[in-house]
């Protein structure tokens, strides 16, 4: 894609902001939206045509015109742990609705390795996902996506880790944790707008990507140094069980696909780990 078309990036969030400004540092022309009004003068400021769009309204007065670009980036969050999983479905479904009369050229769907239930085993992009399916809103949304007939790449990030996101305020002074030893999937800030881009630069649609850290230490390995690094009470995990269980998420494709190297390839090496309090 040729660095003065139009991006909208649908959801100007933690990801969505930086990813918009680093696209106009690089020349693309950006539209940006958000549900809260109070945040348009700060997309403004940042060269972002600003938009107020709440795909639940009835009645979206300027979706029309948010849709008038060459690629649509869809990143906003699904919050599906706080139980609002219908109502982000019933969302991609507007969109899903209106994408073909409109101008998008491609679409570009930020959804999650969330997808993937705990198989005890490394999981690809060719794992099987069907049985899950019903239940998965995640997996329903990625199908209304592709069901369109505009060409479309779904990237599924793993934990999202970075400013405003330290990993050591997840745990800190929580007791009998539990799969201590299960491996963590994350991915740094950085390398999410480092794939995005280069997404976008080489032209890869119809793909479906995996995008995590090549490195999988064990969660108490992991939460224990990113609460020491901000002097924060220590957690304390409880013993393994048996029944423990977990994933570990392959980028393999990405990685071969891209022809990309993690910025940060172990999250032991994430910046955010390595700086003290007073530093961060």
């Amino acid at each position: 894609m040729q660095t003065n078309s139009t991006i909208s990036i649908l959801g100007c969030g933690w990801l969505g902001l930086p990813l918009a400004r680093k696209l106009i540092e690089q020349g693309f022309r950006v539209k940006g939206s958000t549900t809260s009004p109070e945040k348009l003068q700060v997309l403004s400021k940042a060269g972002i045509a600003p938009y107020h769009i709440y795909l639940m309204e009835a009645n979206i007065a300027n979706l029309v015109d948010f849709l008038k670009t060459d690629l649509l980036l869809i990143s906003f969050p699904p919050k599906i742990r706080s139980g609002k999983g219908a109502e982000y479905l019933a969302q991609i479904q507007t969109l899903q609705q209106a994408i073909p009369s409109s101008a998008v050229k491609y679409v570009l769907f930020i959804s999650s390795t969330a997808v993937y239930p705990n198989l005890n085993t490394i999981l690809s992009e060719t794992t099987d996902l069907s049985a899950t399916y019903p239940e998965n809103y995640l997996l329903q949304a990625e199908a209304e996506i592709q069901s369109t007939p505009i060409p479309s790449t779904i990237i599924r990030f793993s934990g999202l880790i970075g400013p405003d996101r330290h990993p050591g305020r997840f745990f800190a002074g929580k007791e009998n944790i539990s799969h201590p030893q299960s491996p963590v999937n994350l991915i740094h800030l950085e390398d999410c707008i480092s794939i995005l881009i280069e997404i976008i630069k080489q032209d890869k649609w119809g793909r479906v990507y995996n995008a995590c850290a090549d490195e999988h230490p064990s969660r108490q390995e992991f939460y224990t140094a990113a609460t020491a690094a901000l002097n924060l009470p220590l957690p304390h995990f409880a013993p393994p069980s048996p029944t423990d269980t977990f994933k570990i998420i392959s980028s393999e494709k990405l990685k071969k696909d891209l022809s990309y190297r993690f910025i940060y390839s172990n999250p032991m090496l994430f910046k955010e780990i390595q700086l003290s309090k007073e530093e961060f």
